[in-house]
């Protein structure tokens, strides 16, 4: 696909007032640091995405779990190494995934959940202000998804004023 093309990797809501369904988007957005709706429904559309493999799987498949897990073995050790399933999950437990565990899997909310930041939106900031290494070279994405491997080389970056323990917006230090 050329650079510069229209194709939107996300899909919008069929229904766009609904206030429930608004809410919990402002709640995600809110509790993920996210900056608008189309970074929700970007992991919405990734899910579906990881959905509609695993029910492919399965229908070729005729419903044989195991004939499905050995024929999606790749799509399977995909969704383990960057963390959206656990080592004994299978094709199945896809299908009862939420959006929340493809949130989760972002560098943003890792680099929350380290501890590296105070807050989401903390974390978002520092990723784009260059302050976050992923195994020492500057990271600027804060939607990149991280390996579970690759979650021990995030730290501070060495010329960031972040990088000094004192620093008063460093996480973890004397905020009362």
């Amino acid at each position: 696909m050329p650079l510069g093309s229209n194709t939107k990797f996300y899909e919008t809501p069929n229904h766009p007032f609904q206030g429930e369904r608004i809410s919990d988007e402002a709640r995600l957005l809110e509790n993920y640091g996210l900056k608008n709706k189309e970074e929700l429904w970007r992991a919405q559309s990734e899910l579906r995405g990881y959905r509609r493999e695993a029910r492919r799987l399965l229908g070729e498949a005729q419903g044989d779990a195991d004939a499905a897990a050995e024929a999606g073995e790749e799509f399977l050790a995909r969704l383990k190494r960057i963390g959206v399933l656990d080592d004994e999950e299978s094709l199945d437990d896809i299908l009862s995934l939420d959006v929340t565990d493809v949130l989760e899997r972002r560098l943003q909310t890792v680099v929350y959940r380290q501890g590296l930041a105070n807050t989401p939106k903390q974390a978002r900031q520092f990723i784009i202000h260059g302050h976050i290494t992923l195994d020492g070279a500057r990271v600027g994405t804060p939607s990149m998804k991280l390996d579970v491997s690759e979650e021990d080389g995030l730290d501070y970056e060495e010329r960031s004023p972040l990088a000094d323990d004192l620093h008063p917006e460093r996480a973890g230090g004397d905020q009362e």
